[in-house]
């Protein structure tokens, strides 16, 4: 380890000189093991690293985050994977996955999109099963506590041997203090050791008072993850991943449409009609993201009366119509929402109902929190206030 490292340049390439440095002259917590990581793949390395991190400690299961530009595009625990998430996440063909495998295959699988060209955090030492699935995909770089032997090797293998691959010291702990400098101004502030646990969901404000233990974890992992998303952000969380996240919206009831939209699209991609597109022979795993959001998108239709399907598609595919897709969506139920602020107005939980959600996780605090609860009670959801608010800037 080293007391400072030299950056190509800040967050962009005209902003040099560029460093990262311990202010107390100690050693950094880090040491680069593959590549040279630039300042923003450090932002997302080390907010990933405390997201894994703090899940691992909550959930006692491994965890993993796929992070872009100091938000994560998806964040997970290591639960099994089904068939059908094995196919839809493009990994049904690795054969046995380890349970950090498959975290990193929910976290990364959730937004696909959103993803590419991540940079990777693992609560726990990447293994084979792990490297063999990052190896294929567009990333560019990991944050670990270690790497086995193997799992090194197939790693320093990607990019031309050009990837960033960081090994972080677990027992770091950052001092009380935390300073940052704008525009010449230094601000101050202690660091956020909050610990988010169960004890968080206990104030439950609605006429439902039950959040089963599966659900609860999940509302942790909501909950964790907006603790390191950008402001104002929500976060919809089903069977140990999450499945939207909204990040840095003005507008709260922005943020619950767009991350829902998200859990939406990940939903229907396990849809039939979906699961059946039979691609073109060779087409790349990013290809067939995009081709599967147009086609579940409106612009299909434009896609189908220009012939572009044959660039794509062996077999053109049948329209996946609204009324089918709404339907699809009406099966989706038993979601989790977590927001880093409180609710302004019942229209975010009209919208959350949408996207199946039943469990709802919040600081509560608004003067219209009563018509926010009326609004759950309507749907029979169950909510708890948390009391805590979890900006992230």
């Amino acid at each position: 380890m080293s007391k400072e490292m030299q950056l190509k340049y800040g967050c962009n390439p005209n902003q040099k000189p560029s460093r990262i440095y311990m202010a107390d002259g100690s050693d950094l917590p880090i040491s680069v093991l593959n590549g040279n990581p630039g300042y923003i793949n450090l932002l997302d390395a080390f907010n990933g690293w405390q997201l894994v991190s703090e899940l691992k400690k909550a959930t006692g299961m491994c965890a993993a985050t796929s992070f872009k530009h100091v938000s994560p595009a998806g964040a997970a625990v290591g639960t099994p994977l089904s068939d059908t998430l094995k196919k839809i996440y493009f990994v049904d063909d690795l054969g046995e996955l380890s349970p950090l495998a498959c975290a990193y295959a929910r976290a990364r699988g959730a937004d696909r999109m959103s993803s590419y060209g991540d940079f990777i955090a693992l609560s726990d030492v990447c293994d084979v099963s792990t490297a063999k699935m990052i190896q294929r995909e567009v990333s560019d770089g990991i944050i670990a506590p270690g790497y086995e032997p193997q799992a090194l090797e197939i790693l320093k293998s990607k990019r031309k041997g050009t990837y960033n691959i960081i090994q972080i010291e677990p027992s770091y702990s950052p001092a009380e203090l935390e300073r940052k400098e704008v525009f010449g101004v230094t601000f101050e502030q202690g660091h956020n050791f909050l610990k988010i646990d169960e004890q968080m969901l206990s104030h439950v404000v609605t006429e439902n008072q039950e959040i089963p233990a599966e659900y609860k974890r999940d509302l942790l992992i909501a909950l964790i993850t907006l603790k390191y998303t950008q402001s104002n952000s929500v976060c919809y969380v089903k069977d140990g991943q999450a499945i939207g996240i909204g990040a840095g919206q003005q507008s709260r009831i922005h943020c619950t449409r767009l991350a829902g939209n998200k859990a939406d699209i990940w939903w229907l991609r396990q849809h039939p009609k979906v699961m059946g597109l039979q691609f073109v022979d060779g087409i790349r795993r990013p290809d067939r993201d995009n081709a599967i959001d147009v086609y579940i998108s409106d612009e299909y239709m434009d896609v189908l009366a220009d012939g572009e399907w044959e660039k794509i598609f062996q077999v053109k595919p049948e329209v996946f119509t609204k009324a089918e897709q709404k339907a699809w969506l009406e099966e989706n139920t038993n979601v989790c929402l977590g927001s880093d602020a409180f609710f302004p107005f019942g229209d975010n939980i009209e919208r959350a109902h949408k996207s199946g959600v039943q469990y709802i996780a919040e600081p509560g605090g608004s003067i219209r929190d009563d018509h926010v609860i009326a609004t759950c009670n309507k749907y029979n959801m169950a909510m708890a206030f948390t009391g805590i608010r979890l900006f992230h800037h």
